[in-house]
């Protein structure tokens, strides 16, 4: 029962974390940032956000920058707005699987295209 409920907390301050990043910090650094994975620990005292930033580096750290700023606002609205007897600990974390899978994907296509231009050459 217990990966139950911590499957149901991961999906509860993902929702929370994505909608508070929406609609609620102003920070300019914050570039466009996804969540796209929590996961909180057992005893529920610490919780691991993964962000997707879309852009280059120098998007990535502003956006990193203004998210470890916004760390002690983020606990504070969980703490308010949960129904949890413990509010876990943030921790902001990248996650580049999306840009990983993008250059995967361009990598395909030139391949593609290059065996396009071989079978069509004399």
């Amino acid at each position: 029962m217990q990966g139950k409920r911590l499957e149901r907390v991961n999906q509860l301050i993902k929702e929370e974390v994505s909608m508070l990043l929406q609609r609620e910090l102003k920070d300019p650094r914050l570039g466009f940032v996804t969540v796209t994975e929590v996961d909180v620990t057992p005893d529920l005292k610490h919780a691991k956000v993964y962000v997707s930033v879309l852009g280059r580096d120098a998007q990535w750290t502003a956006s990193f920058q203004a998210l470890d700023s916004a760390r002690g606002f983020v606990w504070s609205w969980l703490r308010r707005h949960l129904d949890l007897r413990v509010t876990p600990e943030i921790a902001f974390r990248p996650d580049r699987s999306m840009e990983h899978a993008a250059h995967i994907q361009s990598l395909l296509a030139e391949l593609r295209l290059r065996r396009g231009n071989d079978r069509t050459e004399p």
